[in-house]
């Protein structure tokens, strides 16, 4: 008898130490106070606001840090921070809300629902359907045409912007390859407006924020500058943390305009982690349980490497990036905004989700602190996610600083040299791009100057770099995008239009300079 006991109680035994060494893995609310705290002074962000939900209860919920070193306010549970690209979850949440209502369908012909909505190829304009508007599958390039809407002082309206999408040329086939969008979001918004009645904002606002209790959820950009309870993005600049200006223009609010707090965002997630449901007992919702599944079903492969969890699979769903991760699936976006970035990350089969917002736009800061929760719940140990992400940050920085150098040594040996430089009147003038509109070549003192006509945050002095080639370092440091300019002449000598690109490799992509075409129009 006492033979059979004991073999009943060892495996208790055992499996009640495997499981308490388990949870010795997953990091106490205290830990994760001390994770964040080193990741905030490894990676120099002045604030940050995380969130752990699990098992339909907040496991962890703290703010760290200031909202702005401008005013050294400390961040709250209602300082409203950029969520950027996780708007666009909100976006399909809309989109998948007037489908329950037998207002459209996934597979809606665009041309349906905005007749003037036309793209470079005439078939692909026919076929294009509402899911193809939030799939990043279309056959344009990486952040096409962003620059019409990015960075945030730009004039181009909602209807000239959906306009230009014709001149935006493919760089795959359509339906065949993942590449990042966020305008035809803001299609997709205007699809919302259209099929409700009401404008994207007023949409989103009254079918989410309200019904959810998000009273700390804004969308427009006035009402959100004008609330003393938010974040002031920042930016490292010659190794010192600057402020930046503003992100995207208003008509961008349905692929990134969000501002939220740690609060809204925590029932947000907890509504995702519920398949839609909330309020007493659950018995609400904001969308279906067929819809839920649907925005959270593969619809674009992208490839993948196996990375830290063992990863066969990535794709992306509706609003959503969807892989697996040590055997689990995974559903997760991340934002960025000019010195803002955050990251949302659901383990559904966990009940499990984490929240990380922070006013500085390392996206390493934000990874370390998400990778090394799910380490926990993971009994993954012996990992240094901070050593980690910062190693990787210092060699892009070294790398993208040893470029940028070579750049600068070159321009100070033409100066130093008086290498002999084109005659600047060759250059003077007015350029178009089709989409992107004029930009206006000046020159004063002795240097030429780069303004943007409809961008006046691309404002610069331009250096000689080598042949036809300038430099030009936009007025704004803390955009971090200063490019090349690459002038074409004609056959007397005088520039007749000329292209751009990015100088570093680890510029914003919503820069896509190299998709800009100048010709001189006077």
């Amino acid at each position: 008898m006492k033979n059979l006991f004991l073999k009943i109680l060892l495996p208790c035994i055992i499996f009640s130490f495997l499981i308490a060494d388990l949870n010795a893995q997953i990091l106490s609310s205290p830990q994760i106070d001390s994770l964040v705290q080193k990741t905030m002074t490894t990676f120099n962000v002045p604030g940050m606001a995380v969130a752990v939900l699990k098992d339909g209860k907040i496991y962890h919920k703290n703010t760290y840090g200031v909202r702005s070193l401008k005013t050294n306010a400390p961040v709250n549970e209602n300082t409203l921070f950029g969520v950027a690209s996780n708007t666009k979850a909100f976006t399909t949440a809309a989109l998948a809300q007037l489908i329950d209502k037998g207002k459209l369908t996934w597979d809606t012909k665009v041309t349906d629902i905005i007749p003037e909505f036309k793209l470079h190829d005439a078939y692909v304009t026919s076929e294009f359907t509402v899911r193809d508007l939030v799939t990043h599958r279309s056959g344009l390039g990486l952040g096409a045409g962003d620059l019409m809407v990015f960075p945030a002082n730009n004039t181009t309206t909602k209807e000239e912007m959906i306009h230009n999408l014709r001149y935006l040329k493919p760089v795959s086939s359509f339906r065949s390859k993942f590449d990042y969008d966020n305008l035809l979001y803001i299609v997709a918004g205007e699809i919302v407006s259209r099929v409700s009645g009401v404008d994207f904002d007023t949409y989103i606002s009254q079918n989410f924020f309200k019904p959810l209790g998000m009273n700390r959820s804004f969308l427009s950009i006035p009402q959100i500058k004008a609330d003393e309870n938010r974040i002031d993005g920042h930016a490292p600049v010659n190794g010192k943390l600057e402020l930046t200006g503003d992100t995207f223009t208003q008509i961008a609010t349905p692929a990134g305009g969000i501002y939220s707090s740690i609060n809204d965002m925590s029932v947000w997630v907890q509504a995702q982690l519920n398949h839609g449901k909330y309020g007493a007992q659950l018995k609400d919702s904001i969308f279906s349980e067929k819809m839920h599944g649907e925005m959270w079903s593969p619809q674009t492969l992208i490839k993948t490497g196996k990375g830290p969890y063992n990863t066969h699979f990535s794709a992306y769903g509706l609003g959503w990036f969807l892989s697996d991760v040590k055997g689990h699936f995974q559903v997760t976006h991340t934002g960025g905004l000019n010195g803002i970035v955050s990251q949302v990350t659901l383990i559904p089969e966990m009940h499990l989700g984490i929240i990380v917002l922070t006013n500085q736009q390392s996206g390493s800061a934000f990874t370390a602190i998400t990778n090394t929760i799910k380490d926990g719940f993971f009994g993954i140990s012996g990992e240094d996610r901070i050593k980690q992400y910062s190693e990787r940050r210092l060699a892009g920085e070294k790398e993208e600083d040893s470029i940028i150098s070579a750049v600068e040594e070159t321009i100070a040996a033409q100066l130093k040299n008086k290498t002999p430089t084109p005659n600047l009147t060759d250059y003077v003038g007015t350029y178009n791009d089709v989409w992107f509109g004029n930009v206006i070549i000046s020159a004063q003192n002795g240097k030429l100057n780069f303004r943007a006509e409809k961008s006046s945050d691309l404002t610069g002095i331009m250096s000689y770099y080598k042949g036809t080639t300038y430099v030009v370092r936009w007025n704004d440091a803390s955009l971090k995008a200063d490019a090349f300019v690459n002038f074409r002449l004609d056959t007397e000598g005088k520039a007749e239009g000329f292209t751009m690109i990015g100088i570093s490799p680890f510029i914003d992509f919503s820069y896509n300079f190299q998709d800009l075409e100048f010709r001189r129009s006077k």
